[in-house]
């Protein structure tokens, strides 16, 4: 085989690290900061028809105030269950039920919370790291394959140097994506 022919799939190695990043944003908008926003409820799951079903599936959410979520229950029935599922979602939020409406004021954030909420984003950014770097290390383990099928050193030097710009790019947007989060968690 020619080395021409050994090829390391960065598109695919890229894609999985920009899922990393995908992944870390979602993460990142269900952590609550001052302000309300719909999509803190997004983690929320609720115990509907015997099924677990996501909180937006069952209701939708508005964001009437900076500082107030609604949730308006579709079906009598789930009224009581989204609430529960929602004062038991650890996010700290004590709801206000209304017929089938459920009120959600969004309290502000002491500095003993804000600090809190600043490590779990730290967390969250260490797991998408680690998960970048796992990508890295499949590339490097299919350059590895490819130099026993014949790839030159001086091509593995050369893919081996683009993953790891490819890491090194994601690896800031994640600190960065922390940074600006951890910033917005503090302000007040």
């Amino acid at each position: 085989m020619a080395d021409n022919d050994i090829e390391i799939d960065l598109d695919d190695l890229g894609h999985r690290m920009d899922g990393a990043m995908t992944a870390l944003r979602s993460e990142f908008q269900s952590l609550r900061t001052g302000r309300a926003s719909a999509s803190m409820l997004d983690t929320i799951t609720v115990n509907a028809y015997d099924t677990v079903t996501p909180l937006n599936q069952v209701g939708t959410v508005n964001v009437p105030e900076p500082r107030m979520l609604t949730v308006t229950v579709w079906d009598k029935q789930l009224v009581n269950k989204v609430e529960k599922a929602i004062r038991e979602s650890g996010l700290g939020i004590n709801p206000v039920m209304d017929g089938t409406v459920i009120r959600l004021p969004i309290p502000e954030l002491n500095e003993e919370r804000r600090r809190e909420l600043t490590k779990i984003a730290a967390q969250y950014a260490e797991a998408a790291r680690v998960a970048v770097r796992n990508v890295r290390r499949d590339g490097m383990d299919q350059i590895k394959n490819a130099k026993s099928a014949g790839m030159s050193e001086d091509d593995q030097k050369i893919w081996s140097g683009e993953i790891q710009e490819m890491t090194d790019k994601h690896i800031a947007a994640i600190d960065a994506a922390l940074e600006s989060k951890q910033a917005e968690i503090m302000q007040v």
